[in-house]
Order: structure tokens, then C-alpha cells, then sequence
């Protein structure tokens, strides 16, 4: 649970004027100080594009009539290097064409000069609002993420739920356990979970990858050798069997093990007993064995390739992973989540997503699972410029890391997901809370939710919110 002694203060709003009339400064800065905006101006388009990252702002008002670049192609510009900054045009000579084009062109509004200034406040403190309402929602996203956690794993799925119940379940129970799932799902997080959920969590757990270590030298490293025993073999040596003794060895990826070397482990699982190499003398060991394989073990054996006594033994209790694209209202918690370590790694105070990241996030293929999305926010995070991760930090992510997304990206403005029967649980909460603060106004809802009021009237209908 969040304390009073872990939150932050929110931030204030930040507001860029860009005119090159001065003394249209003092007008803006006075009513935007008392509404709380820090503000910068400038009078030059050239400098006020350079200064778009250095933070963000919020808002950006931007005067039509400008030299050098007009503020159609200043606005257009801050529309494809900041998506999630607002735009608001101004200008003295205002008309229909000219307010239609800046709507078109992704203006939030437009303001004629002199200044409305009820008009101009309400504007402000709309966008004042929806700052402080996104910081909100970050730090419920963060908290959210933190409450979905089973030791190290995340998620609020009902495929995560059956793999946390099965771990709680099966623990306490289990000598040896079979963790399946594809490369990345995080396997050996389920065997830290095993291991910390069952009786021997206050003992060693070690882990050994099957596809890393050299045949030749794999039977010392599970079993340990004698003095002599082989060409190098200068001191004896302890083996990870007995280093695990009365504690947990997980053996990932297992299907890589040789198949000289699976009868002797069938042995030390079966009886609990092993040979160091070189040595007559055997020892008795007390291991809880957990194996992990992104193979099919079953087919593997039918072939031959795998020994089906070995098999049998490892999988009398089975944990399968599914594929993060069969969970994927799990990716804002997964996300939530990954942003929190990272930041907390590399020292950076980046506390979220915008709406778009998020979308381009849920919407990736995702070939190489949670290793791959956290990877990509991991990426995101060291190109980030500013405290939340915005949609150009992701894209640039994903490109680098060859992450596809499942579909064509929606466009600005467009629902974080089109089919509403995929919201997750912290969208369906966040609709929620803005039907709430607008107390039901649909048209409101969805400006404040950055999406058409069709998606709106869609969501409520097939998630029943207006019950």
C-alpha cells in the first residue's frame, strides 16, 4: 500500500507560448502562474521545436501567424515529434476555414485574439486536470502492478491466476517438478516461486542451464569428480547435487541434456544417489528437483530423443507458462512493472506510459514473451527524455529489438484497444474513474479519455458500466 511518506508530490503542468508579440507574454504567464503551469516562451518556431524535450510541456500555445514556420507547420511538427503535448492556436484574424484546418491538423482548440479570458482559464485548467489526473492514474497503474505480483511474477489473468494457485498448491508437495512454456515466459521464475512457496525456502536454490554447460564437463559439474579422475582434475570437487543437498537444483532446459548423461541424472532423482566421476563411493543426496524445457518433452521421447523413464519421473507435476500474446491484459501490469525496476536500475524518475505506448505495446507479437516486452521497456527507458515513456521512446524500442506489432497501430486518438472485449482490468478501472469525474458525461469522457465518443458508447455497452 502506497504511504504518505512514498508519495510524490504531483508536478506542475508545463506550458510553452510561442508569439513573437511580446506583450502577449504577461497576458498568458499571469493566468497560467495562478493556475500553477510552469512557462516558457519563445518567439521563434525553430526554437521552440528545439526546446519541445527539455521537458516536454503539457500545452503548447502557438500563434498563427508566425514568420519563418506559421503555426499550421509548428503545430504539425510538435504533432510528430510530441504527440502527447496539446496544441492550441491563436491568431487575430480567426476563421471557420482556418479553425477547421488547425482541428484537422491535431489542434486541441482555438483561441482568437484579444482573448476570451474565461475561455483562456478554462482551457488551462482543463489541461491542468487532465495532468494531474494522468499522474493519478500512474501511480494507480504503479500500486496496481505492485498488488499483482506472486513473487517475482506478474499478472491478473485467469491464466496467471491457475499457474499462482497451481505454485501454492503443488509446492509444498512436489520433489519433482516439470515447468514447460515457450523461451521467454519465465520459467525460472515459477521455480523460484516453487522453491520460496515449499519447505525448503530458507535452503540453497541452484541453477544449472542444460544448454550451457559442455558435455564433457557436465557430469562433474551435476555430480562433482575426484582428484585424478580426468586430465585437469587436480582437487576434488563438490557437485551442484550435493552444494543443493536438502535444498532446490533447477535444471532449465532439460531437453538439451545429452542422453549419456540422462540415466545417471534418472538415478540421482529416483534414489536420491550419485557418483562423483573417478569415484566408487556413492552418496546420498536430498534435492528437490525442479526442470524447466521450451521443448515438447513428451515428442521428444517418442523419438527417442529423450528417455521416457526420465520424462515420466520429472512430469508427475507439470507447470505450463502460457505465451504472453494468450495473456495480454497482463502487458500493462507486466509493463507497470518493468518501468519500475528499470527506473529504479538506471537511476531515472520514469514512472509510466502514455496511452499510445501502451497500445503499441498490447498490440506487439511478442515472439520472445515477457523477456522481449521487458527488454524493449528496458531500451525505452535509457532513450526516454522525459518521466514518462511516450510513443516515440516505445517505437524506437520495438524497431531496434525486431519486436512486430500484431496489427497496424491505431491512429491518433484512436481507443488503447478497439475490441472492448479485451479492455484490461486497469483500462475498464480508468473508463470508470472518468465516468465518475465527468459524473456520466459521455462526450466529456471521451475527451478526457483521448478516444471518440462511438468508443465510448461501445465500451459502456459491452462492459456494462451504465449498470
Amino acid at each position: 500500500m502506497t504511504t504518505p511518506e512514498s508519495r510524490r508530490p504531483h508536478r506542475r503542468p508545463r506550458l510553452l507560448v510561442l508569439d513573437d508579440d511580446p506583450a502577449i507574454l504577461p497576458v498568458i504567464e499571469r493566468v497560467a502562474r495562478r493556475l500553477g503551469f510552469d512557462v516558457r516562451y519563445h518567439s521563434s518556431g525553430r526554437e521552440a521545436l528545439a526546446d519541445l524535450s527539455s521537458p516536454r510541456p503539457d500545452l503548447a500555445l502557438v500563434d498563427l501567424q508566425m514568420p519563418e514556420l506559421s503555426g499550421i507547420d509548428v503545430l504539425r511538427a510538435v504533432r510528430a515529434q510530441e504527440p502527447d503535448c496539446a496544441v492550441v492556436l491563436m491568431t487575430g484574424a480567426a476563421s471557420v476555414d482556418t479553425a477547421i484546418e488547425a482541428v484537422k491538423a491535431g489542434a486541441l482548440d482555438y483561441l482568437s485574439k484579444p482573448f476570451d479570458f474565461e475561455r483562456l482559464e478554462r482551457l488551462l485548467t482543463g489541461v491542468r486536470d487532465d495532468v494531474a489526473r494522468r499522474e493519478r492514474l500512474l501511480e494507480g497503474d504503479a500500486q496496481i502492478a505492485a498488488d499483482t505480483q506472486f513473487h517475482r511474477l506478474v499478472g491478473r489473468s485467469p491464466a496467471m491466476h491457475d499457474v499462482f494457485s497451481a505454485v501454492r498448491r503443488l509446492a509444498p508437495h512436489g520433489r519433482t517438478i516439470l515447468v514447460t512454456g515457450e523461451t521467454g515466459t519465465g520459467k525460472e521464475l515459477v521455480a523460484e516461486a516453487l522453491h520460496a512457496e515449499g519447505p525448503r525456502r530458507g535452503r540453497r536454490f541452484l541453477t544449472v542451464n542444460c544448454s550451457a554447460v559442455v558435455e564433457t564437463l557436465f557430469e562433474s559439474e551435476l555430480f562433482g569428480h575426484v582428484r585424478g579422475a580426468f586430465t585437469g582434475a587436480i582437487d576434488t570437487k563438490v557437485g551442484l547435487f550435493e552444494h543443493a543437498h536438502q535444498g532446490t537444483l533447477f535444471l532449465d532446459e532439460i531437453g538439451e541434456l545429452p542422453l549419456t548423461l540422462q540415466a545417471k541424472l534418472l538415478r540421482a532423482v529416483e534414489y536420491g544417489e550419485i557418483q562423483r566421476v573417478g569415484s566408487l563411493e556413492t552418496r546420498r543426496v536430498d534435492v528437490t528437483v525442479i526442470a524447466a524445457s521450451n521443448r515438447d518433452l513428451r515428442g521428444l521421447s517418442d523419438q527417442g530423443k529423450f528417455r521416457s523413464d526420465l520424462y515420466y519421473r520429472l512430469s508427475i507435476i507439470e507447470v505450463h507458462l502460457p505465451p504472453l500474446r494468450d495473456r495480454r491484459e497482463d502487458i500493462p501490469y507486466l509493463t507497470a512493472a518493468f518501468i519500475r525496476q528499470s527506473a529504479e536500475r538506471l537511476k531515472r524518475p520514469i514512472r509510466g506510459v502514455t496511452p499510445g505506448a501502451e497500445r503499441l505495446l498490447v498490440q506487439a507479437s511478442w515472439a520472445g514473451n515477457v523477456r522481449e516486452l521487458r527488454n524493449v521497456i528496458e531500451r525505452a527507458c535509457i532513450l526516454a527524455e522525459g518521466g514518462v515513456l511516450a510513443e516515440r521512446d516505445v517505437q524506437s524500442a520495438m524497431q531496434r529489438a525486431g519486436a512486430a506489432p500484431r496489427a497496424e497501430p491505431a491512429a491518433a486518438g484512436a481507443p488503447l484497444l478497439d475490441d472492448p472485449d479485451l479492455l484490461t482490468t486497469v483500462q475498464r478501472e480508468q473508463i470508470q474513474r472518468v465516468l465518475r469525474e465527468v459524473r456520466g458525461n459521455k462526450a466529456e469522457a471521451a475527451k478526457r479519455l483521448g478516444v471518440s465518443r462511438r468508443s465510448i458508447y461501445r465500451w459502456i455497452e459491452r462492459l456494462r458500466l451504465d449498470k
